[in-house]
């Protein structure tokens, strides 16, 4: 929309209007009633008619082409993450049974759970060596017996901390596992 110097404006975005004294390219400068003289792009403006005020303002644009311009600048929000977390990889060790072995057949609950347990002595001793700070043991829900042999492994080490991992991304059936590296095995 083109505008000249007189014509009486509102902004959009303000409850802001008066005459414009100034047009620089697409910066416009507006008094407003009270002698303020303030400056906006073309695109924050529309045209009043005849007279100031608000209550008999005309309004010359159309309402629909500014709602949809307002809705698509707004800005979608990114889930945050603490600060500490963003640069710390994850190490997750999934002691489901079915990424252990390709086919559990021929085990029994006896065999599956050695090397369940097996598997999470190996990698806690492991990001041990390594001075991984955190581990989160996946085992899954279940009867809790995978769960209470964990513990039981983990309460061996006294440089080891253990608590159910974060609800939000693991749910019910997994433990974090803190290490603690000033402390000896």
């Amino acid at each position: 929309m083109k505008f000249k110097v007189g014509d009486t404006v509102e902004t959009i975005d303000d409850a802001i209007y008066g005459v414009i004294t100034k047009i620089s390219g697409d910066m416009i400068s507006v008094e407003d009633s009270d002698g303020f003289v303030f400056q906006f792009e073309a695109r924050e403006l529309m045209l009043m008619a005849s007279g100031n005020s608000l209550e008999n303002a005309v309004y010359n644009t159309d309402f629909e082409a500014v709602k949809k311009e307002k809705e698509s600048k707004k800005r979608k929000s990114e889930p945050t993450v603490k600060p500490k977390e963003r640069h710390a990889p994850k190490f997750e060790v999934d002691l489901h049974i079915h990424h252990l072995t390709k086919s559990s057949r021929s085990m029994s609950n006896y065999d599956m759970l050695n090397l369940q347990l097996d598997t999470a002595r190996g990698q806690l001793e492991f990001a041990m060596r390594k001075r991984i700070p955190k581990i989160v043991f996946i085992h899954g829900v279940g009867e809790g017996v995978l769960r209470q042999e964990l513990e039981t492994l983990f309460g061996r080490y006294n440089n080891v901390k253990f608590y159910d991992a974060d609800y939000k991304t693991y749910g019910l059936g997994a433990t974090e596992v803190r290490i603690l590296q000033n402390i000896e095995p």
